[in-house]
C-alpha cells in the first residue's frame, strides 16, 4: 500500500505502489501516458477495489468504498481539487453518463441521498434503499454491492485505457495533470 513519506522528502510519497510524486513529475515531463495511466489504475485498485473485494465481504462496507471511489474517480475525470458542495451533481452526472450504470439513469439523486449520504452521515441507507450481494445491479431500491464494485472497476479500466490513447495535450490529460498536481501538493505538509 502507498505510504506517506517523511516531511523531509515529500517527493518520495507514493501516489500508488512503486510510483512516487517524483516519478509522476518525471513521467509528466517526459509525457509518459502509459506509465501515469497504469499508476492511476493501481492507485484506485489498491485503495478501493482490493479492499472492497477482501474477505470477509459485507455489502454495506463495499458500498461505502464504492461511493468513495465513484466520487474520487469522477473528481479525477474532471480535474477537480475537491468535490465539496458538488458531490450530488457529481454522482448524478456519473450515474447518468456511464453505460455500466445505465440501471441508475435518472435515479442518481435518490441514490446520492439515500445510499451515499445515508451511509456517510447516518451509517445506514435511508428511504427504503437496501444493499445486497446477489441479484441484478439495481432492482427497485436494492443495490447489488458486488456488481456495483465490478462496474466501477470496468469504468476505471476503460478510463485508464482511454488515457493511453489520448494525446498528451488533450482535455482529458489536462484534467489528469491538474488533479495529479493537487495530489502532489497534498503530499507537502
Amino acid at each position: 500500500m502507498p505510504v506517506r513519506a517523511s516531511a523531509a522528502d515529500p517527493e518520495s510519497t507514493e501516489i500508488a505502489s512503486n510510483f512516487t510524486v517524483r516519478q509522476y513529475r518525471d513521467a509528466a515531463k517526459a509525457k509518459q501516458r502509459d506509465q501515469i495511466a497504469d499508476a492511476i489504475e493501481r492507485r484506485f485498485t489498491e485503495r478501493y477495489i482490493t479492499p472492497a473485494n477482501s474477505e470477509p465481504k459485507h455489502g454495506f462496507t463495499m458500498m461505502a468504498i464504492g461511493c468513495l471511489m465513484l466520487e474520487a474517480l469522477e473528481s479525477f475525470k474532471r480535474g477537480w481539487k475537491k468535490s465539496v458542495r458538488q458531490s450530488k451533481k457529481l454522482f448524478v452526472e456519473f450515474l447518468d453518463r456511464e453505460p455500466e450504470f445505465a440501471a441508475f439513469k435518472g435515479r442518481g439523486s435518490a441514490f446520492y441521498t439515500n445510499v451515499r449520504c445515508g451511509i456517510l452521515h447516518q451509517a445506514e441507507t435511508t428511504g427504503g434503499w437496501r444493499i445486497i450481494r446477489s441479484g441484478s445491479l439495481l432492482d427497485g431500491y436494492t443495490v447489488n454491492a458486488t456488481k456495483f464494485i465490478a462496474a466501477l472497476q470496468r469504468v476505471l479500466k476503460a478510463y485508464c485505457s482511454a488515457l493511453k490513447t489520448e494525446s498528451w495535450g488533450s482535455k482529458e490529460w489536462n484534467k489528469v495533470n491538474r488533479k495529479m498536481s493537487y495530489i502532489c501538493d497534498n503530499c507537502t505538509p
